[in-house]
């Protein structure tokens, strides 16, 4: 592998790591208040360890972030809210739907309207977690409470001036990276501290728990007794087994997907089936015998993972003139498709477990990781899809560029309509979680893709869904799994003159497929994967790399510069 390949797979590898595993910290906190210690942060962690090694060594697609998820919390916390008044044994009980679910996920996609409405879904996950992370530190006092908000709000704005800094032109690129990819790590720790200066080192705060270095939260051995249960409850897993197949189904695959999009210039093909064949097998082996959350991909960590090993390099447009002639911008070259990075993260991961990090963990104030939760949520919400469409009906339209793709449709109630209905799906399903009825919202967010599928063709003309429900990622990614509802491969492969085979090394600075070989970006917009659908037209040129570059100016490769980074 050449130098810069090397350099540029493993120069960010300390950005992976604590953006994987600040997440999963806080997920830890969540899980331990809500199931009465049954999880905590070792638990989480070996999961994260575990899904990591697994795909990194065993699966198709090495690149997807495996971890503890937003919707898998609601899934445990609801089920212990179900079971524990029986007195069932939870972790027995949670062993048999793993070891269910595995046996579901081995025998066995999606358009951006679902994917959307779950990220949506997801981002508010995330706010919600943030602020009952807040509501529960008056139980230290009135002062610590307040002292929490202030923290949490100043965590938010600090680590979004930071991502604003890495999307600007501001300062030399270099400097502008390490803002953003080091930003939201080091506010977390300058925070960890900032409660200890002066008069705030007097206020009682409640920090995050930990426990012995590499044993459970709770007093109990690795493996879990799964025998010792009742027969009834035995049975009783197989549904709850099923809800979580669902939800593993659709939140693994999507978060394959988004880590594949068509901003990822990928030649090496997908393997949806055999990476949910491992999922299951780590589902029920790994994660139900040993009592720890069951983990699948991470939508927000898989891009970053991706766009962390994209090879970047100056292109010149001298098809401009004036001023702006030998203008240059940064674009995706290739990205390093290798499986070291996301095994490393998981050895990292598995250091965090030994007793001194974990007494720096311990440090850590609830108030701060309320502000990292805000911080994904603002994030995810940033990017989204309904977000964005919803910013551009509020636009002046005399003021909106015709060259946005929501422009292109002449039914403009379309928009508004479309928006409408990914609206009521959201709410719908965000208000079922607040229920008991939360173990049943997969179902829900599942039946969104025959909605999409069979029922919106009716109201809405193909033209219009192909720019408010494009595809998510390219003909030749959905290939693995039967390629999209609808769509001849065939005749597209006619009418662009594309082939379902990636491109040689040889023709990489030759061939220009606007279809699957789009250009990648920063890791801010990594979740504005719709702005070049709906709206997203006020690009910072000096800080290019994601946006997608038109044919003509990326045909003549052969007078950019070789600059790379």
């Amino acid at each position: 592998m050449p130098v810069y390949e090397w350099w540029s797979g493993h120069n960010r590898q300390p950005n992976k790591y604590l953006h994987s595993i600040l997440p999963a910290l806080a997920f830890s906190l969540d899980m331990f208040s809500k199931t009465d210690s049954s999880y905590g942060v070792n638990e989480v962690l070996l999961a994260s360890v575990l899904g990591s090694v697994v795909f990194a060594v065993f699966a198709c697609q090495p690149l997807v972030i495996v971890g503890v998820t937003g919707p898998i919390t609601v899934f445990n916390y609801t089920v212990y809210d179900i079971i524990t008044p029986r007195g069932t044994d939870y972790f027995a009980f949670m062993c048999w739907i793993g070891l269910y679910a595995s046996l579901s996920l081995d025998m066995g996609l999606a358009h951006t309207e679902a994917c959307d409405i779950f990220g949506f879904y997801v981002a508010f996950i995330y706010l919600q977690k943030g602020i009952q992370v807040l509501t529960r530190q008056w139980a230290s006092g009135e002062a610590g409470a307040y002292l929490s908000i202030t923290v949490a709000l100043l965590v938010l704005m600090v680590a979004y001036l930071c991502g604003v800094i890495g999307g600007s032109s501001l300062f030399q690129r270099y400097v502008r990276k390490f803002i953003e990819d080091y930003g939201t790590p080091l506010t977390i720790i300058f925070f960890t501290g900032f409660v200890h200066i002066g008069r705030m080192a007097n206020v009682e705060l409640e920090t995050l728990p930990t426990s012995k270095a590499f044993f459970p939260t709770q007093d109990r051995g690795w493996l879990i007794r799964f025998w010792e249960i009742d027969v009834g409850d035995v049975f009783l897993a197989i549904p709850f087994a099923l809800l979580l197949t669902v939800l593993f189904y659709f939140d693994h695959n999507v978060s394959s997907l988004i880590a594949q999009g068509t901003e990822f210039p990928l030649r090496k093909p997908a393997g949806f089936h055999w990476d949910i064949f491992l999922l299951g097998l780590t589902t029920g082996v790994g994660e139900g015998l040993l009592g720890i959350p069951f983990p699948n991909g991470l939508i927000p960590q898989a891009p970053f993972h991706t766009n962390a090993l994209c090879v970047t390099r100056q292109v010149s447009n001298e098809s401009e003139t004036g001023d702006a002639k030998g203008h240059t911008t940064r674009v995706v070259d290739h990205v390093v498709e290798q499986r070291v990075s996301n095994l490393a993260q998981g050895i990292l991961t598995l250091g965090t477990m030994t007793g001194p990090l974990l007494i720096v963990l311990h440090l850590i104030p609830n108030g701060v990781l309320a502000g990292l939760f805000f911080v994904m949520g603002v994030q995810a919400l940033e990017g989204n899809g309904i977000t964005l469409k919803m910013i551009y009906l509020a636009k002046d339209r005399s003021l909106t560029g015709a060259s946005d793709p929501l422009s292109r449709i002449q039914r403009k109630q379309a928009v508004w309509y479309f928006v409408a209905l990914e609206l009521l799906g959201f709410g719908a399903t965000f208000a079922i979680t607040q229920t008991i009825a939360a173990i049943g919202f997969p179902v829900f967010i599942l039946l969104l893709i025959p909605v999409r599928t069979f029922l919106l063709p009716k109201y809405f003309t193909s033209h219009e869904l192909s720019i408010l429900d494009a595809p998510t990622a390219s003909p030749f990614t959905m290939e693995s799994v039967g390629g999209n509802f609808g769509e001849d491969v065939d005749a597209l492969r006619r009418s662009t003159g594309m082939g379902m085979d990636r491109p040689d090394a040889s023709d990489r600075l030759d061939v220009q497929d606007s279809t699957e070989r789009g250009e990648a970006g920063t890791a801010k917009s990594l979740h504005r994967r719709y702005s070049r659908r709906s709206g997203g037209n006020g690009v910072d040129e000096d800080n290019i790399e994601l946006q997608p570059q038109p044919t003509e100016g990326l045909s003549n490769r052969s007078r950019s510069r070789s600059s790379r980074t």
